[in-house]
């Protein structure tokens, strides 16, 4: 079947949940914790950064972006990969954005403590929407202070009935199915419906 994937993105890992259309009900497929980071500092690594020399901040703060972007290419393709074993086909991917950050330098963002926030939030989201595209997906940024309208206009029904598909899907696959979950659900849908057929 068709399937697409829904990321909500934290500071070194995302929620993943995949969602397919089984005749004519939604079905989740997956659900998940990527991780994204193999070293703890690597979570933050505008945090790990704090206090350093301007050449070294800037070398940490490289390290833990190209880190970032290596993995979530990498965990990208392995979910992929599963999805097509289960001889399911990707064909897009939905992730949860914020606001776009300015192009502050290292020492702008360091200079700033809420900068350091985000910028590492920045991060993941941007490193797992480049994943999706380098894995040959179809990708969607969707702001996430727009997800249910984003949504509603997607499936064509109002927050109430949204609220009831997305529980049912809960129920379906058991916890956890908290907010991450719904919300990496909720995008899932809207990137399952730029699927053709």
């Amino acid at each position: 079947m068709n399937v697409a994937f829904g990321l909500k993105a934290h500071s070194g890992w995302a929620a993943l949940v995949v969602v397919g259309r089984d005749d004519r009900d939604f079905v989740v497929v997956d659900r998940r914790r990527m991780e994204l980071v193999e070293e703890a500092w690597a979570k933050q690594p505008y945090h790990a950064a704090e206090g350093l020399s301007p050449d070294a901040a800037r070398d940490v703060v490289r390290q833990g972006i190209e880190a970032a972007h290596q993995i979530s290419i990498r965990e990208m393709r392995v979910a992929v990969n599963r999805e097509r074993e289960r001889n399911n086909d990707v064909a897009a991917c939905a992730v949860l954005v914020g606001n776009p950050m300015p192009k502050w330098s290292v020492e702008e963002i360091l200079s700033a403590h809420f900068r350091l926030h985000k910028a590492e939030g920045v991060l993941f989201r941007d490193a797992l929407v480049k994943a999706a595209e380098a894995s040959g997906l179809k990708s969607l940024a969707i702001p996430e202070k727009q997800l249910a309208t984003h949504a509603e206009g997607a499936l064509g029904i109002g927050a109430t009935e949204l609220a009831r598909l997305i529980a049912a899907m809960g129920r379906t696959i058991g916890p956890p199915w908290g907010k991450d979950q719904k919300d990496a659900a909720l995008a899932s849908l809207v990137a399952l419906q730029m699927v053709p057929g």
